[in-house]
């Protein structure tokens, strides 16, 4: 079959997927169960500091349903972990005795240039194989907000990756940026001009997961009250793939892909997009750390039916795709409906008359029919069609 391994940031990796810095990854017993079922590694939840006070609140998950559609987004209010890094310290020195074959990454979090430094070095006399610098959580206040606030500005990312770095030494260390700026790729750009050996991307979303319409009480509800959330999970997974996509086009530094990865599917598309690693947590919140045999499996059997030999072959496959929308091509597009699969649910019908061209008629049998000089080819009917493969769109010259 076809190989997995995949070299990142200097490192080794026998596939990309790595357990991402949150619950499932804030003990070494639990971590160690997951590495035992085939993840190529681990970034241990974010830690600090032993003078940093950490207050969780709970509860502190929100999930977010659409339709029959169970938790396409996940909510949380959680902040960075509770146990401080005299704790990270001894995770990392069983792990790596454990495991010493996998990687064995930590995200920190500092508040001023001291507790950054004291964070790295103290990891890499644990014997750590890389760090994560968290500068972009949207939930929740720190201190000085430094995560959130951190990834929005460029030159203060210049200025916390150079310390990191220069503690770092060889010991390859990663930005994690937020989406909530106008250009992620100028925070890129900062963190590698500062020597960051790659960047993370994304950190959650921030959002408000609902409102209780008999209470008045935003989810979820902590003693009456609420906050934001941090907006993981599936739902997400556009924003992540455009911001590693922009990333790797305009910055080339090596980047870890978070944010939506839910199956091999959504695996391969951000290895497409340039990630050299994936980070997954939703995903094992759903369904355990045994999804991991899903995703090796599918991304394996994928590359075998493509001729494909090694995972490498992919990364950044897609990018010459990507292009302004200037550069776009005009071909002239039209629907087609496949009318023995149709199941005359009429959604087709009702978006093209009032969200489209008034393109598409029913005819006695209340079965659709595209008026080609009306269609343009806009792709809604396609969009909400429910019958795999009923509709496409095709170019007629």
């Amino acid at each position: 079959m076809a190989d997995l391994k995949i070299k990142f940031c200097g490192l080794e990796l026998e596939n990309p997927f790595l357990l991402a810095p949150a619950p499932p990854a804030d003990n070494a017993e639990m971590v160690a169960r997951g590495l035992e079922m085939g993840w190529a590694g681990v970034v241990l939840k974010t830690t600090s500091v032993e003078s940093e006070e950490v207050i969780l609140k709970y509860p502190m998950m929100t999930g977010y349903d659409f339709e029959e559609k169970k938790v396409i987004g996940l909510g949380n209010i959680d902040l960075i972990s509770e146990r401080h890094i005299d704790q990270l310290e001894k995770d990392v020195v069983f792990l790596k005795k454990r495991f010493p074959q996998k990687m064995i990454g930590v995200s920190i979090m500092g508040k001023k240039k001291e507790d950054w430094e004291t964070l790295v070095k103290r990891l890499k006399a644990a014997g750590v194989d890389y760090i994560e610098c968290s500068f972009s959580c949207p939930q929740g206040t720190l201190g000085a907000k430094p995560g959130a606030m951190l990834g929005q500005d460029a030159n203060a990312s210049r200025t916390v990756a150079s310390w990191v770095k220069n503690a770092a030494g060889k010991t390859p260390v990663s930005m994690k940026l937020t989406s909530h700026v106008a250009d992620i790729t100028e925070i890129a750009q900062a963190v590698k001009e500062a020597g960051s050996d790659a960047v993370t991307a994304i950190n959650t979303v921030k959002a408000l997961m609902g409102i209780d319409l008999e209470t008045f009480i935003p989810r979820p509800n902590v003693g009456g009250k609420s906050t934001y959330s941090g907006y993981s999970g599936p739902a997400i997974k556009p924003i992540a793939l455009r911001c590693v996509a922009e990333i790797s086009r305009k910055v080339g530094i090596t980047v870890s892909a978070t944010g939506g990865i839910t199956t091999w599917q959504d695996a391969a598309e951000f290895l497409l997009c340039g990630a050299r690693s994936l980070q997954v947590c939703t995903a094992v919140m759903r369904s355990g750390y045994r999804i991991i045999e899903d995703f090796t499996d599918g991304l394996k059997n994928y590359l075998d039916e493509k001729g494909i030999q090694s995972v490498e072959e992919i990364v950044g496959k897609s990018l010459p795709y990507i292009v302004s929308h200037d550069e776009l091509p005009r071909p002239k597009i039209r629907s087609r409906i496949n009318l023995e699969t149709c199941e005359k649910c009429d959604q087709c019908y009702i978006a093209c008359r009032d969200g489209g061209h008034q393109a598409i008629e029913l005819d006695e049998n209340r079965l659709p029919k595209v008026d080609d000089e009306k269609c343009v080819g806009c792709g809604m009917c396609y969009s909400v069609c429910p019958v795999f493969d009923c509709i496409k769109l095709v170019a007629i010259e």
